[in-house]
């Protein structure tokens, strides 16, 4: 049951942030309405939360959940994986030390919040080219300390684990069809969405409801088939940097 959320409004700068879409560059006044409009969905799903201000020089600084994994025991801060984005971390530390104990990864050993989802008492930690194989085990071993099991998870061509793989209640997961052949998460109720619709793999689930992006008819239909709360949110401008609906948040 999550209760916080933690966000931060997107800076003028983000025409510049990274990206591999080819869908233009994004509108600054309308990622200003999207991203209260984000908020206004997390609020009304009783979370408290908590709008930081954009951080200058950090184009990317709105995708806050990069900059560290949260859980109910422990915030580890994470040594971001964008050389652009390394730094993020730092005024995100002071937050998140106000509601838990707060552990540190160190460079050389990297990863981003995107590459890791939590599924119950397991983590699955997703091996990119933000996460090397030394960041996914010293945030592994610190998760395990309080009772956690974790899995680093190989990938194809995806930028991060959540872009491919999201938890959407009742033991059901969203995954690429690279990512519904994976060993890993045979037992879990797979729903394949394919490459057309790719963007809505990156689901929110928040207390029961699933948080859904604007545009995407098959996967929508197919959440709703589950019987499950939905809330639809346009993120389109994010969708321009590679960012999805966890990206914008991070939530305990």
């Amino acid at each position: 049951m999550f209760t916080r959320a933690i966000t931060r409004r997107p800076s003028p700068e983000m025409v510049n942030g990274i990206t591999t879409a080819d869908l233009g560059a994004p509108n600054y006044e309308l990622a200003l309405v999207q991203h209260a409009s984000y908020c206004r969905a997390l609020s009304g799903l009783g979370l408290a939360v908590t709008v930081l201000e954009p951080e200058p020089g950090f184009p990317d600084c709105c995708f806050v959940e990069d900059t560290a994994v949260v859980c109910k025991e422990v915030a580890v801060i994470a040594p971001l994986g964008a050389s652009t984005r390394q730094g993020e971390e730092v005024s995100i530390e002071p937050v998140l030390a106000k509601h838990r104990p707060v552990r540190r990864v160190t460079a050389p050993a990297l990863f981003e919040g995107g590459d890791v989802l939590q599924v119950g008492s397991v983590f699955y930690i997703g091996l990119s080219e933000r996460t090397n194989e030394a960041g996914a085990k010293a945030l592994g071993d610190a998760l395990a300390e309080y009772g956690y099991t974790w899995h680093a998870m190989n990938m194809g061509e995806t930028l991060h684990f959540k872009t491919d793989v999201n938890f959407i209640g009742d033991n059901t997961l969203l995954v690429s069809p690279f990512f519904d052949e994976a060993p890993e998460l045979a037992g879990y109720r797979r729903i394949v969405v394919d490459d057309d619709e790719a963007y809505a793999r990156n689901c929110l689930y928040i207390n029961g409801t699933v948080i859904v992006p604007d545009g995407f008819p098959r996967t929508l239909a197919a959440i709703e088939s589950l019987g499950r709360p939905i809330v639809v949110v346009d993120v389109s401008e994010y969708r321009k940097l590679d960012g999805g609906l966890t990206c914008l948040s991070l939530r305990f």
